[in-house]
């Protein structure tokens, strides 16, 4: 559901309108490698908009500069770092402004200080633009360091085990396996 639109139900232009809503960063980036960055980027303008070329263009600059890669909009995907691979992945989500972006483990792969640098470029994007981010991820300092609520689920249990701040499920939670998580321990062989 998306501002109480089911976007499975939906059809036509009312499905293209709820998709324009969200953007999504997958685990890989998922850039096209045949594509320059400003291709990447202003692929969705392309697919959802009738924009001029040269207003897709300098909307795609736009999101590339507030990633940090303004001056790379020429490169292949091949010639950049795998960090800067997920920040043009990010501009590409961003392309249509989306109220919510998701983001699939946006900090897998990447060494910790390009991890860190990319959860600050995460909150300021956040902060700055009033992006919702919902991310799917495992890593423990990014949990901490981005995350205002966690939702945690459980395939043993099909769903929802615990929600609520980092440190207070870490600290309080009344799931043994949760705390465990949150504590990074192992699970007893007992």
């Amino acid at each position: 559901m998306i501002d109480g639109q089911d976007i499975v139900t939906a059809r036509g232009k009312r499905r293209l309108e709820i998709l324009r809503k969200f953007g999504v960063m997958y685990q890989s980036g998922a850039l096209f490698g045949s594509m320059t960055l400003l291709e990447n980027v202003r692929l969705p303008l392309e697919e959802f908009t009738d924009l001029p070329k040269s207003a897709m263009d300098l909307i795609a600059l736009m999101k590339l500069k507030l990633v940090g890669l303004k001056d790379f909009y020429n490169h292949m995907p091949s010639e950049i770092s795998g960090g800067m691979q997920k920040r043009a992945a990010i501009a590409r989500a961003m392309a249509l402004d989306p109220q919510v972006l998701f983001l699939d483990e946006p900090s897998a792969g990447l060494d910790p200080i390009t991890s860190a640098e990319l959860d600050s470029l995460i909150l300021n994007l956040s902060r700055n633009l009033g992006i919702t981010f919902c991310i799917v991820t495992h890593e423990l300092p990014s949990i901490y360091a981005i995350a205002d609520r966690v939702i945690m689920l459980d395939k043993r249990v099909k769903g929802i085990v615990a929600t609520g701040k980092p440190q207070q499920l870490r600290d309080t939670s009344d799931n043994q396996w949760v705390r465990q998580f949150f504590n990074r321990e192992a699970q007893s062989s007992t």
